[in-house]
Order: structure tokens, then C-alpha cells, then sequence
């Protein structure tokens, strides 16, 4: 899988629009490499507002100083079950399956993670398998784990021949264990989802892939296609959505994707509220305001979209540092306090426990 790796092999209008500071930014390698597939560049305008570019592009505020950035922000390590597994959810597993990305998005709340896995491989989208021993050996040992979710990085960075290998040593522990497969490609790169990658899907039944779409445009002809190809083979297609700031922070270009979403027969199924990773802090909306966005958004999507599925995706928030994931509405939160790092917000999850999420 090609990647562009150097603002010169941009398309040209793009490449002329990256500012000086931009290219400093991109020659000290700081952090999460630049990478991203021709596909993706290529649905980018060269304004530096564009909500694609935006995605893609580093820019220098990946630096700025954040003092509630956690290198790991959803608290996996508190639920590492193996090297490659995390189980925090009792009837769900996590399995990291790749190191690798086609594409390092800016907001990713693994980029901590990646920029190491990255900075030990040259070729990003190279990833090697895993034996997965522990892995499969933990999976073996614990049945109330009914499924599996295959992410990364980006699983569809792995061949077809390993990721047929890695279903069938899933499936050979835990027989019939629903895969729900993670990714980004279909929209980064949508030649991946071809018709062979979905027969090995259909072959795996049942399996689930959730997409990451985060604006219309996002949704090409090939993307589209790809993905209708995938639905009409039977493949159930969730959409993962973030809520990004100057990106898709707005009730009616949000309704217009998960419409287009719904069109392609695609279940909206999370909007998700910013992770608190380092360099990311310029892309958070303030939680009040994603409830505001939310409820503007509840009027004008509303009902049911596909047969036992809502067409309003639920908007959602994984509790900063392993507090699990909690549905947002304009009740949840249950006070605020100022901190050593400044007035955070108090929530509460499923136990009544207390989590912190900043006032920005």
C-alpha cells in the first residue's frame, strides 16, 4: 500500500499550500510521523481550514503544551490482558492486531502508541503478524468473551493471508466469536476493501466492520462503492464518528453524513467526544457544546434507520485514564472542581464512580 510520506509527492496545489511553519514542523519527525494514502490527499482542498487536510497534515499545535494529555488515554494498560489483548468489558476483548495505519490520522487517541510502533518500522503499513499465543491461549480460557474486536493501528494493513491466518487461530479457541473489525482503510484507501478482502469477510461470518467516517466528503465514489459492495455481500457496516473541532463540529453537516451514511445502508453507531491525547488538544470541543451540537443534531435525525438500528448514532466518551465508555447527554454531568491542571468537569460511570474531563 502506497503511502505519501513528503509534502513534495502531495498533489501540487496541496504541497503549495503547506506553510513554512507546517514543513518545520513535518522535517523534525516530532511525534506521529506524516503518512497518508494518494487517495486520501487527493480529497483534500489546499485551504488550510479544509476539514480533510485538517485530518492528515501535522500542524505545529501538536506541540502546545496540554496538561491533561494521558500518553494513554483510555487506561488500556489497566486492562492488558496479554501483550496484544485488552479485556475491559466483560463479554468483549480488544485485540491489537497491527501497528500500523494507511495514514496517521491527527486526532488518534493511539498516537502515543503508533508514533513508537512507527519510529521501530520504516515502512508504517508494513506490520508484522504476532504469534498471539497468550492471546488466542486468554481468548481459550474465557467464554464469557463472546466478541472480538480486531483493531490496531489498522488490521486492513495486514495482508489477506495473514488476516485469514489470525480469524482462523480466533475462531479455532472461540468458535462462532463475533469479530467486529476496526478501520479506517475503507475511506483512506478503499481499493483494500476489494471483493477478495470481502469473501475472506463473508467466509468469517459472523463479522462486523466499524468504519471511521468523520465528514461527507470522506464518503468518495470509490469509498462508497466499496462499502456498498460490503453491505451487499452481507456485511453489517457500523460508522464511528469523532466530533472534531473546525472538522464536523456542526448539527447539519453531522445530519448530512450520517444521512449519506444511511443511503449507503451504513449504521451510524458512535459519535464519539475527544480522547485526551497529547497533540490533540486543538481538536477537542468543549463537552457543552457537543451536548448543544448533540441535542440540535437528536432534531434533525431522528427515528429509525436500518431495520433494529437507530439512525442517530450515540454520542459517547471512553472516561479519561480506564473509566470505560459512558453515553453523553445534557445530564451526565454531576458537577465541576478546579484542579491542579484547571476546572475539570465531574462524570460518572456505570458504578457511580467519578472521572475528570476538562472545561475547555
Amino acid at each position: 500500500m502506497k503511502l505519501i510520506t513528503s509534502i513534495e509527492d502531495l498533489p501540487p496545489l496541496l504541497a503549495a499550500s503547506v506553510t513554512p511553519e507546517e514543513k518545520q514542523y513535518i522535517a523534525a519527525q516530532t511525534g506521529l510521523p506524516f503518512a497518508v494514502t494518494p487517495h486520501f490527499a487527493a480529497l483534500a482542498r489546499p485551504e488550510k481550514d479544509d476539514p480533510i487536510r485538517r485530518q492528515f497534515l501535522p500542524d505545529p499545535r501538536e506541540l502546545l503544551p496540554d496538561p491533561f494529555a494521558l500518553d494513554d488515554p483510555l487506561g488500556e494498560h489497566r486492562y492488558r490482558a496479554a501483550p496484544h489483548l485488552v479485556h475491559q468489558y466483560q463479554d468483549r476483548a480488544l485485540l491489537l492486531a497491527a501497528h500500523a495505519c494507511a495514514g496517521y490520522c491527527r486526532h488518534c487517541f493511539r498516537r502515543v502508541w503508533l508514533a513508537s510502533s512507527a519510529a521501530s518500522a520504516p515502512e508504517p503499513v508494513e506490520a508484522s503478524m504476532a504469534d498471539f499465543q497468550p492471546e488466542l491461549a486468554y481468548l481459550a480460557a474465557h467464554p464469557e468473551i463472546g466478541e472480538v474486536l480486531v483493531s490496531g493501528g489498522d488490521p486492513l494493513t495486514l495482508d489477506n493471508t495473514a488476516l485469514e491466518d489470525l480469524f482462523r487461530r480466533i475462531r479455532d479457541v472461540r468458535p462462532g466469536v463475533l469479530l467486529r473489525v476496526c478501520t479506517r482503510i475503507p475511506i483512506t484507501e478503499p481499493s483494500r476493501l476489494d471483493g477478495e478482502t470481502i469473501a475472506l469477510f463473508v467466509r468469517f461470518h459472523p463479522l462486523r466492520l466499524a468504519v471511521h467516517i468523520n465528514h461527507p466528503r470522506e464518503l468518495s465514489a470509490a469509498a462508497s462503492a466499496a462499502l456498498a459492495a460490503g453491505v451487499d455481500a452481507g456485511i453489517p457496516v457500523l460508522v464511528q464518528t469523532v466530533l472534531l473541532r473546525g472538522i464536523n463540529d456542526n448539527a447539519a453537516l453531522l445530519a448530512g453524513l450520517f444521512r449519506d451514511c444511511l443511503d449507503l445502508r451504513l449504521s451510524p453507531y458512535y459519535l464519539f467526544q475527544m480522547d485526551l491525547a497529547p497533540g490533540t488538544a486543538h481538536f477537542r470541543v468543549p463537552l457543552k457544546q457537543g451536548l448543544a451540537i448533540y441535542r440540535e443534531l437528536s432534531g434533525l435525525i431522528s427515528g429509525q434507520g436500518l431495520p433494529g438500528r437507530p439512525a442517530l448514532p450515540a454520542y459517547a466518551v471512553d472516561l479519561p485514564g480506564g473509566g470505560g465508555k459512558i453515553r453523553l447527554h445534557d445530564n451526565v454531568i454531576a458537577g465541576e472542581k478546579m484542579t491542579d491542571n484547571g476546572p475539570v468537569y465531574i462524570l460518572k460511570d456505570h458504578s457511580g464512580g467519578e472521572w475528570q474531563y476538562p472545561v475547555f
